[in-house]
């Protein structure tokens, strides 16, 4: 049996749906389907965290963001955060609304600027962000 992993939230039974899309490609949100609300939230919760309406369901998100804020992590000595120092931890802001934390990718931290437009790529099953257009 290998290292423990920290990069990645131990499965359970609500959020295997999210976790199996994530395999495939696919990015999904919480949306909110109570009247007055409609709102999409992210991370998956079995409730609306706006109006804590019940009535939610899952949505492919585009995959479009924007960069809020980020951080350049250069010591994590936690399994398998130590074979990629330097990386980018960040906040981006998905299209669909929600603010997701995450990982940009594919670029030169002193290249990203507040704002700027990103796109989800995976790796490992595991959502990860990228400068959009290249």
């Amino acid at each position: 049996m290998g290292s423990p992993r920290f990069d990645v939230p131990e499965v359970d039974a609500f959020t295997s749906t999210y976790w199996e899309a994530a395999k495939e490609g696919r990015l999904l949100i919480r949306r909110c389907r109570a009247p007055g609300c409609g709102r999409a939230h992210h991370y998956p919760r079995e409730f609306c965290p706006f109006c804590w309406g019940e009535d939610v369901t899952w949505e492919e998100a585009s995959g479009r963001a924007t960069l809020y804020t980020w951080s350049v992590v250069h010591r994590n000595d936690l399994p398998p955060f130590g074979d990629r120092t330097p990386y980018v931890a960040a906040v981006v802001d998905l299209a669909e609304g929600p603010r997701m934390m995450t990982e940009v990718v594919g670029c030169e931290p002193g290249a990203l600027r507040a704002g700027a437009e990103l796109a989800v790529v995976f790796r490992e099953g595991v959502a990860v962000f990228r400068p959009a257009g290249e």
